[in-house]
């Protein structure tokens, strides 16, 4: 009975099911938007991947293709260094329900995994505030995610491991408060570069997905364009919201200002001591001059007292006038003599 059962599986393309993750059971909002991540093995690398709409995979009908420009309605992204692509459909309706990961693999039934949204007019019965959240690395950062259903609380990365109430995830320590009945919320401690990846609230059988980018306050831009490229579109979340990468700006900005003031300072410093030296340096050497002027006119006085009597000019036509009656070396014995 199990080889008859395996043999129908292989024959039905169920076989390697697992190599492609993803979640299960999403509740999104009328209108709003869902991006949801389906992470693939490492030799779908290179291949061709797609989002599949259909109750039943037999009749599926492709929605978008990586190969293919989105629509309006559906974009796809695909993330080779972390082996996941996203999709993102727009504009929810109570049709959009049943879907399909999709990997295409030649000679072989394409590789797939199937989740399924629940769309209400009301409030999602798990839902976040921005499905997108960048942050520095070194910082914390904390996800709300509400709730309006029973069951099991968790948040876990795709892909990898969960955690109920404290733990880690990757090196990356998670602590998760119950205090509110209809909220628990998530912290993340001590963000580091690896924390970078999708990651998603649970609740019982509903689960919400988030990505988590981490960035360099050295290089903002670029981290800033793996975030944008992980969504194909800019839309709003499953409960309205829009991802939201405030805490990077508010957090570089404030870097950015201090920053600025630290380099103001400094100079004003910079400048007051050079000025100081400068205006000690001039001191000095009018100090110098006045003894130097002094020093010549007495003893210009002592040398040629009858000329010293017929100028009584200032010191300075007196030198002149020294220097011009009195040769060098008549100064040098005249100054040996004194």
């Amino acid at each position: 009975m199990d080889v008859k059962l395996s043999f129908i599986l292989m024959l039905s393309g169920l076989t390697g099911i697992h190599s492609i993750t993803t979640v299960s059971e999403v509740s999104v909002k009328a209108g709003g938007s869902i991006s949801i991540p389906c992470l693939y093995g490492p030799q779908y690398i290179n291949h061709v991947k797609y989002l599949c709409k259909g109750s039943s995979w037999r009749w599926c009908l492709y929605a978008v293709r990586t190969d293919q420009q989105s629509s309006g309605k559906y974009s796809i992204s695909d993330d080779k260094n972390r082996r996941i692509f996203t999709v993102t459909i727009n504009d929810l309706t109570g049709k959009d329900t049943h879907y399909w990961c999709t990997v295409v693999i030649k000679r072989w039934p394409d590789e797939r995994a199937y989740f399924h949204l629940s769309v209400t007019e009301g409030t999602p019965s798990l839902y976040v505030d921005h499905q997108g959240i960048t942050a520095f690395i070194g910082e914390n950062i904390t996800i709300n995610c509400h709730n309006g259903n029973s069951g099991a609380m968790s948040w876990c990365r795709l892909g990898d491991s969960c955690v109920t109430s404290s733990g880690s995830i990757g090196g990356t320590r998670v602590t998760i408060d119950t205090k509110n009945r209809n909220v628990f919320t998530v912290t993340m401690s001590g963000l580091r570069t690896e924390s970078s990846g999708w990651y998603y609230c649970v609740k019982g059988d509903f689960q919400m997905p988030v990505y988590v980018t981490t960035a360099s306050i050295l290089s903002p831009t670029s981290e800033h364009v793996t975030h944008a490229s992980v969504f194909a579109s800019e839309a709003p979340t499953a409960h309205g919201g829009h991802f939201s990468s405030t805490n990077l700006s508010t957090s570089f900005s404030i870097r950015l200002t201090l920053l600025v003031l630290f380099v103001t300072v400094t100079s004003f410093i910079w400048f007051m001591v050079k000025r100081h030296m400068r205006i000690k340096l001039d001191s000095s050497a009018t100090t110098t001059t006045t003894t130097t002027v002094k020093y010549a006119a007495s003893f210009f006085n002592n040398i040629f007292p009858e000329k010293a009597a017929l100028h009584h000019g200032s010191k300075e036509d007196i030198i002149a006038i020294f220097f011009c009656e009195v040769h060098p070396g008549q100064v040098a014995s005249l100054s040996q003599g004194t």
